[in-house]
Formats: C-alpha cells, sequence, structure tokens
C-alpha cells in the first residue's frame, strides 16, 4: 500500500498542466459503446476510475488500450451485455453504462455500483428515466434486469438535477426513435462535454449546460478523435493548495468559468486570480480572510467536490467560516482528520463551522473519500512538520498524479510504500 509524505511550509510557485476531467472522460467512456467503431480520447487521464471503466469496456468484448496519442477505445467486437458485480462496486458512476449497453444492446443486466461512501446516491431517476423510454427492468435482489425491444422518444422530467440520470438518458435516446427532451437537466460543463462528443460522433444533441436537454435519437454514429476538457475539481485543488501554502501558481488549461463560485470565494479570502485562454493564475500572500457562507449546490452553485478543498485551504484563516453541505449526507468525513492536525472545525448535520487557527500540523491521517483525500494534502501544505496520508488509494480515483504536479509546483511531498507494521 502506498502513502503520501508531505512536509508542510514549502510556497507553491511555478506552472503545470490541468489533467483531463475524471467526471467528462466516464461518460464518454461508455458513450463509445453507442459507435461500434474506433474512438482516440486524448486528454483522457490516467485515473483508477478510468482503469475501471476500461476492464468494463473489455469484459464487454471491446477493446481499450493507452497508445501515445492518448486511450484508444473500438467498441465494434462488443459481445455482452452485462458487467459482473465485482467491477460495478469499483466505482459510483458505473451505472453510466446502463444507458448506452441498453441503447446498443436492447437489454442490460448489471448490480448496483459501489464507489466513495458520501451517503446515499440512488438511481431511482436513472430507472424512471429509462422506463418512460420503454425499457422494462427488473431491480429485485440488488441487480437490475433491463430490457427493451425498442427505445422511443419521450418528455423527461427529472425531479432533481442529476448529473449521472442526465448523462444516463442522454446516451439512452441516443438510440431510440424519436424526439427526447430532457427538463430540469443538470447544467454542469461535463455534460457539455458529453453533449459535444456525441456530435461529434454523429449525433444530434442541443441545449447541454441548460436546464433542458434535446436529443434526436436513432441516428448512427461513428468514431472520432476527441479532447476531454479540462478537470475543473482538479483545478480547484491546486489553486487551494496555493491558497493553503501561499505563493504563486498558473494552471495551465484549466478554465475560470467552468469553477467560478470557487474562484470567487478565493479571492474573498485574499487571494490574487487572474485567467485568460491559457489558463488561471493565482497568488496568495499572507494569511486568508474567512468568507460568507459556503453552500453547495447544483451547477452553476459552489461545487460539493470543491468543498472539502476549500475547508483545507481556510483552516489558518482570520475569523471563522460556514459551511452547508446540501448535497450529500456524509461528505465531512475528512472533519476529523483534519482536527488530527489541529483543525478547529464544529459540525452539525449538514453545517461546519471552521474557526480559523493561528498553526496546524503534521500528523498521520488517512483518507476516507476521493476529495476528503485531496483536502489533507491541501491542509498538510500549511503544517508544521510532515504529515502521513494513508489509504491514497481514494486519491488515485480522480487525480492522475498529485504529488507529481504539486512537487512540479514545489511543494515536498513524495509517495512511499506503507511500513505494514506501522499501525
Amino acid at each position: 500500500m502506498s502513502q503520501l509524505l508531505v512536509k508542510g511550509g514549502c510556497r507553491l510557485t511555478g506552472e503545470v498542466t490541468v489533467q483531463g476531467a475524471k467526471n467528462s472522460v466516464l461518460p464518454i467512456l461508455a458513450a463509445t459503446l453507442l459507435t461500434g467503431s474506433p474512438v482516440m480520447l486524448r486528454g483522457c487521464p490516467h485515473l483508477r476510475d478510468v482503469d475501471a471503466s476500461i476492464r468494463i469496456l473489455q469484459g464487454l468484448g471491446c477493446r481499450a488500450v493507452w497508445e501515445q496519442d492518448g486511450l484508444a477505445v473500438d467498441t465494434a467486437g462488443l459481445e455482452g451485455c452485462s458487467i459482473s458485480d465485482s467491477l460495478m462496486r469499483e466505482m459510483r458512476s458505473s451505472a453510466i453504462f446502463l444507458g448506452a449497453i441498453l441503447a446498443r444492446c436492447g437489454r442490460a443486466e448489471l448490480s448496483y455500483p459501489g464507489g466513495c461512501e458520501l451517503g446515499p446516491r440512488p438511481i431511482d431517476l436513472h430507472l424512471a428515466g429509462l422506463r418512460d423510454l420503454g425499457a422494462e427492468i427488473d431491480d429485485t435482489g440488488g441487480h437490475l434486469r433491463c430490457r427493451a425491444v425498442r427505445l422511443r422518444g419521450a418528455d423527461l422530467v427529472l425531479s432533481l438535477p442529476s448529473v449521472g440520470a442526465t448523462e444516463n438518458l442522454m446516451l439512452a435516446a441516443c438510440g431510440a426513435e424519436g424526439i427526447t427532451t430532457i427538463s430540469n437537466a443538470a447544467r454542469e460543463p461535463e455534460i457539455i462535454d458529453l453533449q459535444a462528443f456525441l456530435n461529434a460522433c454523429g449525433g444530434c444533441v442541443s441545449g447541454a449546460g441548460t436546464s433542458t436537454v434535446t436529443i434526436r435519437g436513432g441516428r448512427p454514429l461513428h468514431g472520432c478523435t476527441y479532447t476531454v476538457m479540462p478537470d475543473r475539481i482538479v483545478a480547484a485543488t491546486y489553486l487551494c493548495a496555493a491558497a493553503s501554502a501561499g505563493g504563486r501558481i498558473f494552471l495551465r488549461g484549466a478554465r475560470e468559468a467552468h469553477l467560478a463560485t470557487v474562484t470567487a470565494l478565493l479571492r474573498e479570502a485574499g487571494c490574487t486570480v487572474a485567467s485568460d485562454a491559457a489558463g488561471i493564475g493565482c497568488t496568495c500572500e499572507g494569511r486568508l480572510r474567512a468568507v460568507r457562507p459556503v453552500r453547495t449546490a447544483p451547477y452553476p452553485g459552489f461545487p460539493t467536490d470543491a468543498q472539502a478543498v476549500l475547508m483545507a485551504a481556510l483552516l489558518r484563516s482570520r475569523g471563522t467560516t460556514v459551511f452547508e453541505e446540501n448535497m450529500f449526507a456524509s461528505r465531512y468525513r475528512h472533519v476529523d482528520e483534519l482536527i488530527r492536525m489541529g483543525a478547529d472545525i464544529r459540525v452539525s448535520g449538514r453545517t461546519a463551522v471552521v474557526s480559523g487557527t493561528e498553526r496546524l500540523y503534521g500528523a498521520p491521517v488517512r483518507c476516507t473519500d476521493l476529495r476528503g483525500g485531496a483536502a489533507l494534502c491541501v491542509a498538510a501544505l500549511a503544517a508544521e512538520g510532515e504529515s502521513r496520508i494513508t489509504e491514497i488509494s481514494h486519491i488515485d480515483r480522480g487525480y492522475e498524479c498529485l504529488e507529481r504536479d504539486l512537487a512540479a509546483l514545489g511543494a515536498e511531498i513524495v509517495r512511499a510504500e506503507t511500513d505494514e507494521s506501522e499501525g
């Protein structure tokens, strides 16, 4: 098992290029099933979740291999319609394959997905929408058995703007006859990226980025070469790292329009943030200030995935900041680990109150989930002494090489093997 060793106190300086977006490439990998022909994905990050998606594709009889230009996928050899329970348990977003398999094969069998334990994240909206498109679904016994002799376009209304449901229904609708509209659709940039990929493959999808997405189904899709958008949460993490440690960094490829709620709060805290077509620059000097209450919300609100890293950046701020987590019930699991480093945080239900403290101290801590693990690294950069961060497989699900990028910016951080005799 690996761990990260972080020595705090080093200002960050320099430039890194932001990796491709995890939350964009995963639905795009599922969408390749609709093409039945070669696809080249450029900018695809090397992640545990991407590896899990590759194994799912390979398990279905498809080809997916890393090449010099990116990830080459060819789904012409699709020969199955079921995903094993072990693969489904590896990541929550594995459910995104349901709509694509159903559209391609007319049937699909899989179990309920796994992933980070952030509280209930049911796929009821996915299933209700698929049923409205004409699918028959048996969801008893922890497995999903879906059949659709013919999918037909329909007017779908989501009770809440679920990203996963929006994406799954977009993929299924591409294989349905007629026009499908998804109302109260999620508006995240990753939805726009999925639309762009589908259209590059010959699809006819419009409205992504608004609350109504329209899909003209039944069109034959073909392969293409496509570059995945930059990861806005990785960019937010590195901006918060600079805010925590201090310094001046530039994130090449990052798009401020995708994380304006994060950069606005960093400016309020005392950072100087500037952006152009090339990326985002951030300069942070001295202790930060507390900011107005941070309330997570669906895009374009403050992203739940950035809550933990911003909290970590504000641990040494002057004043008190209130966080309100409105997306997931168990998204404060990292708090106890931050307290081990000297943080002053009080949690009550969905609210966390962060009172800035003058010093943080290096400590042995463990990752509880993907973004919580990144938050521990952000906090460790500002702590006195060395922090040892374990169970970093969570981090590897969403960051291609967190320690490489932070080290390139001047952080003292290395990956080492865990001594199993410890603890």
